[in-house]
C-alpha cells in the first residue's frame, strides 16, 4: 500500500530548495502588495538571493532560472499538475516525452478555464489520440513529499484514473510514442512527472476500487 513518506524516512526535500522557494514566495508577495519604494527594493534584492540559491546549487544559468522561477507576479500559488491513469485490462496507458526520452503518464499543466478533470481529458486527447472519461480521482501529490527531482516550483501534482472510450494510438508535439505497460514491466520513467511509487498506487486502486483518495 502507498504511504506518506514523513520526515525521516527515504525522501526529504533538500533545505536549500525549500530556503530558495521561501525567499522566492515572500519577494513575490510583497512586490504583489508593497507600495513603499524602499520595501519593493528589499523584496528585489530577496527574490535576487533565491535566484542566486537556485544558481549555485543546480547547472542552470540564472537567466533561465529567473525566466522560468521569478517571473510570475501576484500573490504566489501552488502550480497545478493534472496527470490521467488509463487502463486498458491490467495494462496503464504511457506516453515518451520528447524531452528526456523517458516515460510519463499523459498530462500535463492545467490550463485555465478548464476544470481538473476536462485537463485530463484534454491532455490524453492531445498526447495519445485516445478519448478517455474520468471516473475518480486518486490522489492529490504535493511534488516535495515525493522522490521527483528538484523543481523550482511548488506543485500539486491531480491524478486521476480514466476510462477508455476509444480513440487511436498517436503522438504528439511533446510526445513521440504511445504504448500500455503492465506493472511490473514498466519502461524508463520521466521522473519529474511521474514515480514508480505513483503509479504502483494507480494500480492499488485499480485493484481495489474502494481505496480513498490519497493526499499529502
Amino acid at each position: 500500500m502507498y504511504t506518506h513518506i514523513e520526515k525521516g524516512g527515504a525522501f526529504m526535500e533538500e533545505q536549500w530548495l525549500k530556503w530558495a522557494k521561501q525567499l522566492q514566495a515572500i519577494a513575490q508577495a510583497g512586490l504583489a502588495y508593497s507600495k513603499d519604494v524602499f520595501d519593493i527594493e528589499r523584496f528585489k534584492m530577496i527574490r535576487i538571493i533565491s535566484l542566486d540559491i537556485m544558481a549555485h546549487h543546480t547547472d542552470m544559468e540564472i537567466k533561465k532560472i529567473k525566466d522560468l522561477f521569478a517571473n510570475d507576479t501576484g500573490y504566489p500559488t501552488p502550480k497545478v499538475d493534472v496527470r490521467a491513469a488509463v487502463f486498458y485490462s491490467d495494462q496503464i496507458l504511457m506516453v515518451q516525452e520528447k524531452s528526456d526520452g523517458k516515460w510519463s503518464l499523459p498530462g500535463g499543466w492545467a490550463d485555465i478555464g478548464y476544470t481538473p478533470a476536462e485537463i485530463a481529458v484534454k491532455e490524453v486527447k492531445e498526447e495519445t489520440g485516445f478519448d478517455v472519461k474520468p471516473v475518480k480521482l486518486i490522489a492529490v501529490f504535493d511534488k516535495k513529499c515525493h522522490p521527483h527531482p528538484p523543481s523550482p516550483f511548488h506543485v500539486y501534482k491531480m491524478m486521476f484514473q480514466c476510462e477508455l472510450l476509444g480513440g487511436k494510438a498517436k503522438d504528439s508535439i511533446e510526445t513521440s510514442d504511445v504504448r500500455f505497460f503492465s506493472e511490473n514491466q514498466l519502461p524508463p520513467l520521466s521522473i519529474h512527472r511521474i514515480t514508480k511509487e505513483q503509479i504502483e498506487l494507480a494500480f492499488y486502486h485499480l485493484k481495489n476500487p474502494q481505496t480513498p483518495v490519497y493526499f499529502d
